[in-house]
């Protein structure tokens, strides 16, 4: 079994669809990387002309606000396909990808995707609706920023990474991230972020371990999440 038919089975949908010509085309262009926890994949205005794949690790999509500061926009994890829009609008990326922690990323270029795209329509279908997900994800964002308190944010946040990446077996939160990454994540100040995190601990909802967040109160978090 090649590295290709490996990483389908641990969630690239869109990819099942391909047949054996196809799937090969892919597997003899595409190329491996190893990046570090805090290397960027690519960055916001580069032309990347391709996708990425992540086979391991975890990465964050940011994009610089007009403040200035980075504001995370979406966390990818195996499986993902980074920036797969760009195949069909070949515009300049709008975002970075850095890794959260050491990742292996399979980069294809965009000539084998876009043949497939076009010959293969069982895969240009699934590709489209996982665009549209991307898209559904990013409105549900816009309208939790705009309507939901700080609070509310944070508590759908921390069962929004629950549910994406689960728990280890110490029960925290698999992903880790800072204080100042959930931060962004949820549009507040640090300090913000810190103090609500000490009152939903006050409160028994959260546990902190260190850097580790230990969801103890799901169906509360989900009430104020609402």
């Amino acid at each position: 079994m090649n590295s290709c038919d490996l990483c389908i089975q641990k969630g690239l949908t869109s990819l099942k669809a391909l047949n054996k010509e196809e799937l090969e085309s892919i597997q003899n262009t595409k190329t491996t990387l190893i990046f570090k926890k805090g290397d960027a994949l690519f960055e916001e205005g580069d032309t990347t002309n391709g996708v990425y794949c992540i086979k391991a690790g975890i990465c964050k999509m940011t994009k610089l606000s007009a403040n200035g500061k980075d504001q995370i926009v979406k966390l990818a994890q195996v499986g993902d396909l980074i920036d797969k829009r760009l195949i069909i609008s070949e515009e300049l990326s709008n975002t970075s990808a850095i890794a959260l922690e050491d990742m292996e990323v399979c980069y294809i270029p965009r000539e084998p995707i876009l043949n497939a795209f076009n010959n293969n329509n069982q895969f240009s279908l699934l590709l489209m609706r996982s665009i549209c997900s991307d898209l559904k994800e990013a409105n549900e964002m816009i309208m939790n920023m705009a309507q939901k308190s700080v609070k509310s944010r944070l508590a759908f946040t921390l069962l929004h990474l629950q549910d994406q990446f689960g728990i280890d077996t110490d029960k925290s939160l698999k992903i880790n991230l800072s204080r100042d990454e959930l931060a962004t994540l949820i549009g507040t100040a640090t300090e913000s972020a810190i103090r609500l995190l000490s009152e939903l601990k006050k409160a028994r909802f959260i546990d902190l371990q260190g850097k580790k967040i230990l969801i103890l109160e799901p169906q509360l978090l989900k009430k104020m999440a609402e």
